[in-house]
């Protein structure tokens, strides 16, 4: 997938074929104008309030305490953007918000929409980063609670959205009776796999401050103790010998440098039982850019910007598996995750690592 400029009738069609209209305006003056009128429309609860049925500006601008006449610009903006449909003096939501903005949808992003209101104050030091190098290690340099707790509940309802094909493919070792989630936050594909698992406990490590606001998430899950959280950092603590039949890995790799990642995977072989499961999921940077596609680039520079390295290839995660004593297996490109992929590993039921 690609955000990319399109016509809407057969003369601007003509025109961007001969080259003439200035892409790169759409590209960043609308593009940007685009993004922040969906996350205002978000913030602002004007998504919320159209669940019942189509309404005037005034009333919208009444229910969503703003002003009437600057909501109406909002609104027609949102119109524009494919995001509410106007008919007659009424506003009301277009498939696409209902499915996605909607605090009620069942594959609701509301809440990563709104930790992209953090993300924007991030990505402005791209140039900064881009100059000297220096990446802004976001998990460990933010201490405000309301932005660990927008990070947590985004990261929930993204792993919503995965979850089902997760459990459904991942290779989980028969009579497995013991997981590791490293840096599982909210737990839920720990709670995911557990459901289906019968005979699973599960242990989510993650940080303090990200279990702070991750507890009440998990929670809410019902699980009891079968998914419990430990606060700690998985680069620094022991993660036991032989303790653990599937270990999970999910979006924190690209967070560090090769050398960090080569000897966290090595204790974590060291931490599965024979026959044991290790699973990397992660966004899969190809050797060539040209085989990256738009999302995957910008990914990669927006985990390079935001913590210590960006995206990695298959074959150099699974080097490191390889050198830590596991055998890797085939990878699992994700149908619901454009772009990512799980890349599994297996202990020997010999191995001694």
């Amino acid at each position: 997938m690609k955000l990319a400029v399109s016509s809407e009738n057969p003369i601007e069609r003509l025109l961007l074929a001969l080259g003439i209209p200035p892409v790169t305006l759409m590209d960043t003056h609308m593009s940007f104008l685009r993004a922040r009128a969906i996350m205002a429309g978000t913030k602002l609860g004007v998504f919320d309030a159209l669940v019942g049925g189509s309404l005037s500006g005034v009333v919208i601008a009444e229910r969503c305490g703003t002003a009437a006449a600057a909501t109406e610009k909002l609104l027609n903006a949102l119109v524009g953007s494919g995001y509410l449909t106007f008919r007659g003096t009424r506003y009301a939501l277009s498939p696409v918000a209902r499915k996605w903005l909607t605090t009620d949808s069942p594959t609701s992003l509301r809440d990563k929409v709104l930790f992209e209101f953090v993300e924007w104050t991030l990505v402005e030091q791209c140039e900064e980063y881009v100059r000297t190098g220096q990446p802004l290690d976001v998990h460990r340099s933010v201490t405000d609670d309301d932005h660990w707790g927008l990070y947590q509940r985004g990261m929930r309802v993204l792993s919503g959205l995965a979850a089902p094909e997760i459990v459904r493919r991942s290779p989980m070792p028969k009579g497995a009776s013991t997981m590791l989630d490293i840096g599982g936050s909210h737990g839920f594909i720990s709670v995911a796999m557990c459901r289906r698992h019968t005979g699973l406990r599960a242990v989510v490590l993650d940080l303090p401050t990200a279990v702070k606001q991750a507890a009440p998430i998990l929670a809410r899950e019902g699980m009891g103790d079968r998914v419990v959280h430990r606060a700690g950092d998985a680069l620094a603590d022991d993660l036991g010998t032989a303790a653990w039949d599937f270990v999970y890995v999910s979006q924190l790799l690209h967070h560090f440098d090769e050398p960090t990642n080569r000897e966290l995977v090595r204790r974590i072989a060291r931490s599965l039982r024979p026959n044991g499961v290790f699973v990397i999921l992660e966004m899969i940077r190809p050797a060539s850019p040209n085989d990256a596609g738009q999302v995957g680039a910008l990914l990669d520079l927006y985990f390079a910007l935001t913590s210590q390295s960006g995206t990695w290839s298959v074959d150099e995660m699974r080097a490191w598996q390889r050198d830590a004593g596991l055998v890797p297996r085939k990878p699992i490109r994700l149908r619901t995750v454009p772009g990512a992929a799980e890349v599994v590993a297996v202990k020997p039921s010999s191995s001694a690592a």
